[in-house]
């Protein structure tokens, strides 16, 4: 296996690598959200996964909003070379994420330890209620086999020989032996780790067991129960941990797939995305804190969903942004019913007020509203069709100028937009990037600070906020898709640039208007960093 991979407490500056596990599409929202919390460095990103060096302590991080699970990271390296005509090979390198390097698990486990130490608010979690790493069936994602158990007594026998024999590597070189300061320190930084996590092996109190799995092309060849119980064999014999399938001391998750091969252990037993704070689960929460967080609320302003259903997207907007007045409305007596539950379960009543009301004919004066957010039902359930306009156009009218609307549409919302004469925006989530600030908040380490977008980018990139859509003054400002588990969504942002049948002239070219060269000045989503 290739030797491009990274270890925790690797960067020179301090701090240990981590990774989180984030939904299709909300990789630049979790980037910019690990910046400005954790003032982490070294932040890249692979297809649903966010990596991160991070001083931070767990309490910190557990505030993260867009992401979904929460890892230390053990090694990151290039993916596995996928041969069905020698499965023993691909065995063979997946035992080297253990055998070549056992320092490096040694010092992860030492910082988790630490971790868990030093997180006060830690919630002791059963494993029948918690159930960690739980997969739906297909998923190729399964714990060690329950073969380990039979095969525990011999392979802990085996690494206490190995363990003999690898004495001399810890102790002084031989006298007469040339050795390198290079050398010196590689056998003092193992000797230390060794010791960090002697305690755990003494006592031996350290339980474990392995979540694989695999995709691409990997997984034709190797199922995840395959590649856990190699990897749950190698640590047995390297360390003479014992595998507990119900309720072990410690997970260890790995990934293989055509891209990359990921170790980690989890830091959390429930999830970042399950909130403590929502009752009823309806949108998903990440999903509503990455379009609060591009709606630019600032304090003492007034932010409405017309069509709130459970009440998700104010709930995580009012976590986030206290000093707001929110405001939910709906047409059913039962969403509304379920949104009165989540607001109190949060402590959240007296800050958001719901009403009844139909999106089309909303009970409120024009241009009273600073901020809309709202997610547009769409599916078999809810055919909308052309009254997607009429929804706009309600919205607009009680959305003041400047004021900016975020919206969650299916693409046909956003096609049918597009068809009756509006603009369609530059996608700017991952693989679809044409936004040059876009790509540097994707990847800055990779594409560097500077700002290398040529004159007729920027001016492409211009243009787009000079069209409006059918609605009339409303002007797209970006878009993102995204995924939500078996179909994908746009979130869009638009910009209120003028007050109904008060077109200003001139508004088709960039910068006419004061309202448009103001919002072409300033960028969207920033980079907090």
């Amino acid at each position: 296996m290739a030797a491009a991979r990274t270890d925790p407490g690797s960067d020179p500056a301090g701090g240990a690598r981590f990774f989180c596990t984030a939904g299709r599409g909300l990789e630049p929202f979790l980037m910019r959200e690990v910046r400005a919390r954790l003032e982490a460095t070294q932040v890249e990103y692979i297809s649903g996964k966010v990596f991160f060096t991070t001083c931070s302590d767990l309490p910190s991080m557990k505030k993260l909003k867009s992401a979904e699970r929460l890892f230390l990271l053990i090694k990151k390296q290039l993916p596995i070379a996928v041969s069905s005509l020698h499965k023993g090979r691909m065995f063979n390198e997946m035992q080297r994420f253990i055998n070549d390097d056992p320092g490096s698990w040694l010092e992860a486990i030492s910082l988790w330890r630490k971790l868990l130490k030093h997180d006060p608010k830690r919630e002791k979690v059963s494993q029948r209620d918690a159930n960690p790493l739980k997969r739906k069936a297909g998923e190729n994602e399964i714990i060690i086999a329950k073969k380990l158990k039979v095969e525990e007594i011999q392979m802990v026998a085996e690494s206490h020989g190995d363990s003999q024999q690898d004495k001399p590597l810890q102790g002084s070189p031989k006298q007469g032996e040339a050795v390198t300061r290079t050398e010196l320190q590689e056998q003092r930084r193992l000797h230390s780790a060794t010791e960090k996590a002697a305690d755990a092996q003494n006592q031996d109190d350290l339980t474990f067991r392995v979540s694989c799995r695999c995709s691409g092309n990997i997984r034709k060849v190797i199922t995840g129960q395959e590649a856990g119980r190699v990897i749950g064999l190698a640590l047995m014999r390297q360390f003479g941990w014992k595998a507990d399938l119900r309720n072990p001391n410690l997970e260890i998750f790995l990934h293989l797939s055509d891209a990359y091969s990921v170790v980690g252990i989890p830091l959390l037993r429930v999830p970042l995305a399950s909130r403590t704070y929502i009752q009823t689960a309806g949108l998903r929460s990440t999903i509503a804190w990455a379009m609060a967080s591009i709606a630019e609320i600032k304090a003492g302003a007034l932010v409405l969903d017309p069509m709130c259903g459970l009440g998700t997207i104010l709930v995580e907007a009012a976590e986030e942004w206290p000093d707001v007045f929110y405001m939910g409305a709906d047409v059913s007596d039962t969403q509304l019913h379920g949104a009165c539950g989540n607001l109190k379960a949060a402590g959240l009543a007296d800050r958001i007020e719901l009403l009844k009301g139909s999106v089309t004919d909303l009970p409120l004066p024009s241009q009273s509203m600073d901020v809309i957010i709202s997610d547009i039902p769409f599916g078999k359930k809810f055919k909308l069709g052309k009254d997607i306009k009429s929804i706009l156009q309600e919205m607009e009218r009680v959305l003041r100028v400047g004021g900016a609307m975020v919206l969650l549409l299916s693409e046909d919302h956003h096609r049918h937009l597009t068809d009756c004469g509006g603009s369609s925006m530059p996608l700017t989530s991952q693989g679809h990037v044409t936004d040059p600030e876009m790509k540097m908040l994707l990847n800055p380490d990779r594409t560097g600070a500077p700002d290398t977008a040529s004159p007729s980018q920027k001016a492409s990139s211009l243009q787009c906020l000079g069209k409006v859509l059918p609605c009339g003054s409303l002007v797209p400002v970006e878009s993102f898709k995204v995924s939500l588990g078996k179909t994908d969504a746009l979130i869009c942002k638009y910009k209120k640039a003028h007050a109904l049948g008060l077109s200003p002239a001139g508004c088709q070219e960039p910068g006419a208007h004061p309202e448009m060269a103001a919002m072409q000045e300033s960028p969207c989503l920033q980079d907090s960093s």
